[in-house]
């Protein structure tokens, strides 16, 4: 009778899986719950009836299922996204759930998947497909004003003959607590300073302070600020304020190079709090943005799905308001949406290596005319399929909703991507 048994209930099975019968339990190890030797699965809680040691094979085979519902759910769900646009979704609406994978998580996997290989290729061919850019070092450089990238005050010192010893001891004093404070100083500003008939070289707070004052020679540009004192930005309103003291930091940063908030805010007498240090500190991802856009343009992109993903439920809405008539829930909605997004990364997935190869990795041609020539036809078919209405009616609310979405998509992706520069 068990030979029976297991012959029914291996199928395909090999000897040594996890699946295979003699290594069948008549209790679910995870929940407890009753089994029949012919039970492959625990009806109560899913998992695999097995009692067999796991495997190095066993562990990478269940980590991929677990990461894209590596079974036959993915093959039905890559054939009907890509070649039946909105039966997919009509079917797992109707209760065809696990035919497909689930639309949330297969999103969220294929466009990681996506960003994970495009990073690979970028990086074999030396090239960024999404950047589409190529930084040269003049452009990354900055620094200095003529007085060059070397100038220390020790080498001023080392090297002047005109200063007295009293002036020399100061400066390299002055040197030392610049050095503990992370600050530099240029030439320009040192012979400013020198020139200065007051200066309490007992107070070397004092002598930075007055140095701050003093302009700043960065690249090509003077750079020069006005203060504005804690007292006067609070009787500005909120808006103005933090308009105004944002505007204040940045050129203090730009006209003294201080990038050390502490120093910074002390040199301006202003607060010494956590929001007024956050938003000096801001200064120097601003600096990293302007010397390398291309590296915060990648940053921003990996960001892409979560934006998404957060964007689905405010378009979604819409889908709800001139779809009303259906009957469909507002989760429905979403899901149809997942579904073309994901189409979306999936189209992008597979057009990465003709890409590469076509154009060397440095345009992504097969990818914009599949965007330009399939896309809309693609998003066409699923509302037609899906919600199933007349030709008119469905390219009446295919234009409304590209619109809502290009003007909506928009507004988001900007809070979205302030939010995340104030992050970076």
């Amino acid at each position: 009778m068990s030979e029976k048994l297991a012959g029914k209930s291996e199928g395909r099975v090999t000897s040594n899986s996890r699946k295979a019968f003699k290594y069948r339990s008549t209790e679910c190890l995870n929940c407890g719950h009753p089994l029949e030797l012919t039970d492959r699965f625990c009806s109560y809680c899913s998992q695999i009836n097995t009692t067999k040691s796991l495997s190095l094979k066993d562990f990478f085979s269940e980590f991929i299922g677990s990461v894209i519902t590596y079974d036959s759910r993915l093959r039905f769900t890559l054939k009907d996204l890509l070649f039946r646009p909105g039966v997919i979704t009509r079917n797992y609406v109707a209760g065809q759930r696990l035919k497909y994978a689930n639309p949330f998580r297969f999103f969220l996997s294929v466009s990681i998947i996506y960003f994970i290989i495009q990073g690979l290729l970028s990086s074999f061919t030396g090239n960024n497909q999404l950047l589409q850019e190529s930084v040269t070092n003049e452009q990354k450089s900055f620094g200095f004003s003529p007085s060059g990238n070397n100038f220390t005050i020790t080498s001023f010192v080392e090297n002047s003959s005109d200063l007295e010893p009293q002036q020399k001891k100061n400066l390299l004093l002055l040197d030392s607590v610049l050095t503990d404070k992370n600050v530099n100083f240029s030439k320009e500003q040192l012979d400013s300073i020198l020139a200065e008939e007051e200066i309490d070289w007992n107070n070397l707070d004092s002598v930075i302070g007055t140095a701050n004052t003093l302009p700043f020679a960065r690249g090509s540009r003077d750079t020069t600020y006005t203060l504005i004192s804690e007292k006067a930005l609070d009787t500005m309103g909120w808006f103005k304020r933090n308009f105004e003291r944002f505007n204040l930091y940045r050129d203090f940063y730009k006209a003294t190079d201080i990038s050390n908030p502490i120093v910074a805010l002390d040199s301006l007498q202003h607060i010494n709090n956590g929001y007024n240090r956050w938003m000096y500190s801001k200064n120097e991802a601003i600096e990293r943005i302007e010397n390398e856009p291309g590296e915060f343009l990648q940053y921003l992109l990996e960001k892409t799905p979560f934006f998404l993903f957060f964007f689905t439920p405010v378009y979604a809405l819409f889908f709800w308001l001139i779809y009303s008539k259906k009957k469909y829930t507002y989760m429905e909605h979403m899901i149809f949406i997942f579904h073309i997004f994901s189409f979306i990364f999936l189209a992008a997935l597979i057009c990465l290596i003709p890409d590469s190869i076509i154009a060397n990795g440095n345009d992504n041609i097969v990818f914009s005319l599949v965007l330009m020539l399939i896309g809309p036809i693609y998003f066409y078919k699923a509302l037609r399929n899906f919600y199933q209405q007349n030709r008119l009616i469905t390219i009446l609310k295919f234009i409304f909703l590209n619109w809502i979405f290009w003007i909506g998509a928009t507004t988001a992706a900007l809070l979205f991507f302030a939010i995340t520069a104030a992050m970076y």
